[in-house]
């Protein structure tokens, strides 16, 4: 479960057995969990935030959205070279 960024008190992280799935970030705070799917950009699951915490999970991801695909592909290509 490699975080892969923390803001504002968010912590962005993918689960490895998710790597086959579409590009996507878990996203965690205060014990809540929401899961943003990447490409497009969008809620998968709210994970008990609020609209306007989802909002600002949301641009964050988008502020951050090459970084985040960059840092998807490179999970993946560990996995592929085990």
């Amino acid at each position: 479960m490699p975080v892969v960024l923390r803001v504002k008190g968010y912590k962005l992280w993918f689960y490895e057995a998710d790597l086959d799935e579409p590009p996507h970030v878990h996203v965690g705070k205060d014990g809540r969990e929401a899961k943003f799917w990447l490409m497009p950009l969008s809620v998968a699951r709210t994970g008990r935030f609020k609209p306007l915490e989802l909002q600002e999970i949301k641009r964050i991801a988008a502020d951050n959205i090459d970084f985040l695909l960059g840092a998807w592909r490179k999970e993946q290509g560990k996995r592929v070279n085990r």
